[in-house]
């Protein structure tokens, strides 16, 4: 055996460990690429973002496809494993101020909001207004403010939306006022976050906490409770015939279109249903006794997008079309 021979044994080795980094690179670039296009529409943001994922998922977990998981029952937000990243991330964008132009849509305010502690101590009109069921109870000082990150850790938002139309308020420069709304379902409680635009900037103007059968989205919040819960009722909760459109196994770019029956729903049911607390962000759609309810999933630095079609027949929300 020569010299050479001698070595391919190990170049070979060498080989693999590259083409394997290599595939993770690739990886995770082409995961970049499916992120949402209205949270990349503005650069700045969109660096923010990136900086985020890859300093609390991606170093972390390598290559692995981890789902987010939904919360429990709790009235503070939940903690990921990596808290010291997550502190020292938070320490670095503190550093960085939010540009102007975040203020012309509410998501690029938001997402700065709940990521920058200073910017959310400047953002918050104190001594803080706390209501409950519309009555004063208390303020808060700033000195007694704590950092709120609403969804920003769980790495995903919903919405409820009466239509498809509703959705176009999301990208609705003209919007002043904003309601985020954490729904508790066990607690049966709806804390809501008001924010009104004063001088160009949005700021934070009160907090208002209200028993969840007062609120606006009762009746479906109530049936929407159980159904994320229970699986036998999710398959009692389908139409006879369910549209749906999911990614194509075969291709990472494309999308599949069918019609599925009920007992087919555990087979094509979407990866993330959210229990026990949800968000819900008001734009300004004004909420009816609408027979239909569209609920959507939304990733925040990832290419999750959910879109669940509800309507009422008779006593019955059951579910007739969904995206994933």
């Amino acid at each position: 055996m020569n010299k050479n021979e001698a070595h391919k044994p190990l170049l070979c080795a060498k080989l693999l460990i590259l083409s394997h980094k290599g595939y993770c690179i690739l990886k995770i670039m082409r995961n970049f690429a499916l992120v949402n296009s209205y949270v990349m529409r503005k650069v700045f943001f969109s660096g923010v973002l990136l900086f985020l994922f890859l300093t609390i998922f991606v170093a972390p977990t390598s290559c692995t496809d981890k789902k987010p998981k939904p919360e429990g029952d709790s009235t503070a937000d939940s903690v990921l494993a990596d808290t010291s990243s997550i502190d020292s991330t938070e320490a670095l964008i503190e550093e960085t101020p939010m540009p102007k132009a975040a203020d012309e849509l509410f998501d690029d305010f938001i997402f700065n909001f709940a990521a920058n502690r200073r910017l959310q101590k400047k953002r918050i009109v104190f001594p803080l207004k706390v209501y409950y069921n519309g009555k004063l109870k208390r303020e808060i000082p700033m000195d007694e403010w704590k950092m709120e990150h609403f969804f920003m850790r769980q790495q995903y938002y919903t919405l409820i939306f009466d239509n498809a139309r509703q959705m176009n308020l999301v990208k609705d420069t003209a919007v002043n006022h904003v309601v985020i709304e954490k729904i508790f379902f066990r607690k049966k409680l709806v804390q809501q976050f008001l924010f009104n635009r004063i001088n160009g900037q949005f700021m934070m103007t009160s907090l208002n906490y209200k028993k969840m059968y007062t609120n606006e989205n009762a009746d479906f919040l109530r049936f929407y409770d159980r159904f994320s819960r229970d699986s036998a009722y999710q398959v009692a909760s389908m139409a006879d015939e369910v549209e749906f459109t999911a990614p194509d196994p075969n291709n990472d770019f494309a999308d599949i279109n069918g019609v599925m029956m009920p007992q087919q729903w555990p087979d094509f049911k979407p990866a993330l249903i959210p229990k026990d607390k949800i968000y819900n962000i008001i734009y300004g759609q004004h909420y009816t006794e609408s027979k239909r309810k569209l609920f959507v999933i939304r990733g925040i630095s990832n290419s999750l997008e959910i879109e669940m079609y509800f309507r009422k027949i008779g006593k019955h929300w059951k579910l007739i079309k969904f995206n994933a």
